[in-house]
């Protein structure tokens, strides 16, 4: 039941993030995502009732047991130091604007 919710979650947004409430390293990619002024899904797995089945399930499907755990256009970017170092390398917006979670501005 976890993984379909976990993978319908990722089908259905742009760019999801499975967080922890007091996760730093999750809110270093929030802030990141929101700097940007990226449209993304985050499901806290803290404060979520099925949040520890959505998080084996995920350790299952993406072989990463920690959080953040990123998905961006339906595909598994990683966690907070891969998705800082698509941004540092200049490859994440390009993969947001892809995903239609980042509109370009003029």
């Amino acid at each position: 039941m976890a993984d379909s919710k976990a993978k319908e979650i990722v089908a259905s947004n742009a760019v999801v993030v499975f967080s922890k409430t007091y996760c730093p390293f999750c809110v270093t990619v929030k802030k990141l995502f929101t700097t940007l002024g990226v449209t993304f899904k985050v499901v806290e797995l803290d404060t979520e009732s099925d949040g520890k089945e959505i998080q084996a399930a995920l350790t299952e499907w993406t072989g990463q047991r920690t959080v953040p755990n990123v998905f961006v256009g339906g595909k598994h970017i990683g966690g907070c130091d891969s998705t800082t170092a698509l941004h540092n390398g200049g490859k994440l917006v390009p993969l947001l604007t892809e995903a239609g979670a980042l509109v370009k501005s003029s």
